[in-house]
Protein backbone atom coordinates (compact mmCIF):
# COMPACT_ATOMS: atom_id res chain seq x y z
CA UNK A 1 0.00 0.00 0.00
CA UNK A 2 2.52 2.52 0.92
CA UNK A 3 4.48 1.98 -2.53
CA UNK A 4 1.64 2.35 -4.26
CA UNK A 5 0.78 5.48 -2.72
CA UNK A 6 4.94 6.60 -3.06
CA UNK A 7 4.20 5.82 -7.06
CA UNK A 8 0.98 7.70 -7.57
CA UNK A 9 3.15 10.56 -5.77
CA UNK A 10 5.94 10.41 -8.27
CA UNK A 11 4.07 9.87 -11.29
CA UNK A 12 1.91 13.02 -9.92
CA UNK A 13 4.78 14.86 -8.95
CA UNK A 14 6.08 14.44 -12.72
CA UNK A 15 3.12 15.20 -14.34
CA UNK A 16 3.59 19.11 -12.26
CA UNK A 17 7.02 19.58 -13.82
CA UNK A 18 5.49 18.77 -17.16
CA UNK A 19 2.89 21.33 -17.03
CA UNK A 20 5.47 23.73 -15.50
CA UNK A 21 7.96 22.81 -18.48
CA UNK A 22 5.28 23.47 -20.89
CA UNK A 23 4.13 26.82 -19.56
CA UNK A 24 7.59 27.90 -19.55
CA UNK A 25 8.19 26.79 -23.36
CA UNK A 26 5.60 28.82 -23.85
CA UNK A 27 6.33 31.71 -21.98
CA UNK A 28 9.38 31.38 -23.94
CA UNK A 29 8.20 31.34 -27.22
CA UNK A 30 5.57 34.40 -26.76
CA UNK A 31 8.99 36.37 -25.08
CA UNK A 32 10.85 35.42 -28.49
CA UNK A 33 7.91 36.47 -30.69
CA UNK A 34 7.81 39.98 -29.02
CA UNK A 35 11.13 40.57 -28.91
CA UNK A 36 11.82 39.84 -32.40
CA UNK A 37 8.84 41.87 -33.28
CA UNK A 38 10.00 44.95 -31.12
CA UNK A 39 11.71 46.70 -33.73
CA UNK A 40 8.73 46.94 -36.48
CA UNK A 41 6.67 47.82 -33.41
CA UNK A 42 9.28 50.90 -32.60
CA UNK A 43 9.42 51.83 -36.05
CA UNK A 44 5.30 51.82 -36.18
CA UNK A 45 5.40 53.77 -33.10
CA UNK A 46 7.27 56.51 -34.62
CA UNK A 47 5.51 57.06 -38.24
CA UNK A 48 4.66 60.43 -38.71
CA UNK A 49 2.23 61.46 -41.23
CA UNK A 50 2.60 64.41 -43.53
CA UNK A 51 -0.71 66.95 -44.53
CA UNK A 52 -2.73 65.66 -47.59
CA UNK A 53 -4.85 68.71 -48.92
CA UNK A 54 -8.30 67.21 -49.43
CA UNK A 55 -9.69 70.01 -51.45
CA UNK A 56 -7.48 69.30 -54.48
CA UNK A 57 -7.70 65.80 -55.18
CA UNK A 58 -7.43 64.26 -58.94
CA UNK A 59 -10.02 61.60 -60.10
CA UNK A 60 -8.74 57.44 -59.85
CA UNK A 61 -7.60 55.48 -58.29
CA UNK A 62 -4.32 55.39 -56.49
CA UNK A 63 -3.30 52.55 -54.53
CA UNK A 64 -0.71 53.84 -51.36
CA UNK A 65 1.68 50.92 -49.48
CA UNK A 66 3.40 51.12 -46.13
CA UNK A 67 6.11 48.70 -46.10
CA UNK A 68 8.47 48.35 -43.03
CA UNK A 69 12.01 48.27 -43.05
CA UNK A 70 12.33 45.84 -39.74
CA UNK A 71 9.59 44.05 -39.58
CA UNK A 72 7.27 42.71 -42.41
CA UNK A 73 4.05 41.62 -39.79
CA UNK A 74 2.14 44.75 -40.77
CA UNK A 75 2.52 45.85 -43.91
CA UNK A 76 -0.56 47.48 -46.09
CA UNK A 77 -1.96 48.32 -49.14
CA UNK A 78 -4.99 50.47 -50.14
CA UNK A 79 -6.49 51.47 -52.85
CA UNK A 80 -8.78 54.77 -53.09
CA UNK A 81 -11.12 56.10 -55.42
CA UNK A 82 -11.83 60.07 -55.76
CA UNK A 83 -14.82 60.85 -58.02
CA UNK A 84 -15.67 64.74 -57.98
CA UNK A 85 -12.43 65.66 -55.74
CA UNK A 86 -13.50 63.77 -53.17
CA UNK A 87 -12.96 60.15 -51.87
CA UNK A 88 -15.93 57.88 -52.97
CA UNK A 89 -13.89 54.38 -51.82
CA UNK A 90 -11.15 52.85 -49.90
CA UNK A 91 -10.43 49.30 -50.29
CA UNK A 92 -7.73 47.73 -48.22
CA UNK A 93 -5.63 44.92 -50.25
CA UNK A 94 -3.74 43.75 -47.70
CA UNK A 95 -3.24 44.12 -44.09
CA UNK A 96 -6.61 43.95 -41.74
CA UNK A 97 -8.83 41.93 -43.21
CA UNK A 98 -10.02 38.41 -43.12
CA UNK A 99 -9.56 35.57 -46.03
CA UNK A 100 -12.18 37.14 -47.82
CA UNK A 101 -11.18 40.57 -48.32
CA UNK A 102 -13.38 42.10 -45.37
CA UNK A 103 -12.38 44.53 -42.74
CA UNK A 104 -11.02 42.60 -40.18
CA UNK A 105 -12.53 43.31 -36.42
CA UNK A 106 -10.22 44.63 -34.26
CA UNK A 107 -10.13 45.91 -30.54
CA UNK A 108 -13.89 47.17 -29.25
CA UNK A 109 -15.32 45.49 -32.45
CA UNK A 110 -13.80 48.59 -34.47
CA UNK A 111 -12.67 47.53 -38.21
CA UNK A 112 -10.38 50.14 -40.48
CA UNK A 113 -13.15 50.55 -42.41
CA UNK A 114 -14.08 52.60 -39.39
CA UNK A 115 -11.33 54.36 -39.14
CA UNK A 116 -11.03 55.15 -42.77
CA UNK A 117 -14.71 56.39 -42.08
CA UNK A 118 -13.49 59.13 -39.72
CA UNK A 119 -10.85 60.43 -42.53
CA UNK A 120 -13.51 60.46 -45.08
CA UNK A 121 -15.13 62.84 -42.56
CA UNK A 122 -13.21 64.72 -40.68
CA UNK A 123 -11.12 65.18 -44.51
CA UNK A 124 -7.68 64.72 -42.89
CA UNK A 125 -5.36 62.01 -41.63
CA UNK A 126 -5.25 63.36 -37.77
CA UNK A 127 -7.41 61.18 -36.50
CA UNK A 128 -7.81 59.02 -33.57
CA UNK A 129 -6.88 55.43 -34.24
CA UNK A 130 -8.43 52.61 -32.61
CA UNK A 131 -7.47 52.02 -29.14
CA UNK A 132 -5.95 48.53 -28.49
CA UNK A 133 -5.02 48.65 -32.41
CA UNK A 134 -2.65 51.72 -32.90
CA UNK A 135 -0.26 49.97 -35.05
CA UNK A 136 -2.05 48.38 -37.16
CA UNK A 137 -3.95 51.70 -37.43
CA UNK A 138 -0.97 53.70 -38.00
CA UNK A 139 0.04 51.60 -40.65
CA UNK A 140 -3.38 51.44 -43.04
CA UNK A 141 -3.40 55.32 -42.54
CA UNK A 142 0.24 55.78 -43.61
CA UNK A 143 -0.28 53.48 -46.48
CA UNK A 144 -3.68 55.98 -47.14
CA UNK A 145 -1.59 59.03 -47.03
CA UNK A 146 0.78 57.62 -49.46
CA UNK A 147 -2.29 57.04 -51.80
CA UNK A 148 -3.11 60.21 -51.65
CA UNK A 149 -0.28 62.31 -51.81
CA UNK A 150 -0.37 60.49 -55.71
CA UNK A 151 -3.94 62.06 -55.74
CA UNK A 152 -3.39 65.80 -55.00
CA UNK A 153 -3.05 67.69 -57.75
CA UNK A 154 0.03 68.82 -58.92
Amino acid sequence: MKGARNNEKAKGGRKMWIVILIVVIIAAGILAGLLADAPGRREIAGLTFSEVDFENLRDGKFVGEYKGTKSHLRDTKVEVMVSGGDISDIKIIKGAVDKEGKPSKLAGDKSISDLFEKVIESQTLQVDVISGATLTSKTHLKALENAMQQAQEK
